[in-house]
């Protein structure tokens, strides 16, 4: 008997095999140590850098922010440090008016005492509580308030403030000012006042002395506040 039984399935294809290998991954090689210790320093350096640039910065801004801008002769702008402006006006004198001055001496008559005690002296000197003697040569602004509380019926109320080279020289006027006390209409209960003001710019030297005379220490209002003298260097 003829065996005519056959299958229809195939023999299964074999994958192809590939002619070339694969490729295997092989890890980059480590930073040597001296590299990695150049790399900290850079970093070092960099945040350093920073630092310093920060500090100097917060520096430079503090420094000029405190600085005052003012306006020179030419239109422009100069700055005055706050040092400087601290400094300014350390020389001076505000004099307050001595209550016994009516009763000074006949020797002394006509020059408002001062009590040194109550006023305030800063590189200034006096001399007799009369004068102030200048210790630093330059310009100053020289001021003076008298009040007079009574009149003169032969001469016109007047303050000057008198100057002289030293306690040996001979004294001249530098400033000299009026006022007038108008009898008016008005009730013999309300005190009749004027108030002689007035402010200069003196160049004076060193030992120079100033003080103010009236004709009649008298007549002059010896109120707190109402009499009083000085100045300070420009």
């Amino acid at each position: 008997m003829i065996n005519t039984y056959q299958t229809s399935l195939a023999t299964p294809p074999v994958p192809p095999r590939h002619s070339r290998s694969h490729s295997v991954l092989i890890p980059a090689p480590l930073p040597s140590q001296g590299h990695r210790k150049s790399l900290i320093w850079f970093l070092v350096g960099v945040v350093l850098l920073h630092l310093f640039l920060s500090v100097g910065g917060f520096i430079y801004l503090y420094y000029y922010g405190k600085q005052e801008k003012l306006p020179s002769a030419e239109g422009k702008t100069a700055f005055l440090s706050s040092e400087k402006k601290d400094t300014s006006y350390k020389t001076l004198a505000r004099m307050v008016v001595d209550q016994r001055s009516h009763t000074a001496q006949k020797s002394k008559l006509g020059y408002l005492q001062w009590a040194i005690n109550h006023s305030i002296l800063k590189n200034i000197n006096y001399y007799h509580n009369s004068w102030l003697t200048i210790l630093e040569s330059g310009d100053y602004y020289v001021y003076s308030r008298v009040t007079f509380s009574k009149g003169d019926s032969e001469r016109p109320l007047a303050s000057t403030i008198k100057l002289r080279k030293n306690k040996a020289r001979e004294e001249k006027d530098v400033m000299k000012a009026y006022c007038n006390l108008d009898g008016g209409n008005g009730s013999p209960s309300v005190p009749r006042l004027c108030t002689v003001t007035q402010g200069d710019v003196i160049t004076l030297e060193k030992g120079n002395q100033l003080s103010v005379w009236v004709q009649d220490l008298s007549l002059v209002d010896y109120e707190e506040g109402a009499t009083t003298f000085g100045m300070y260097k420009l």
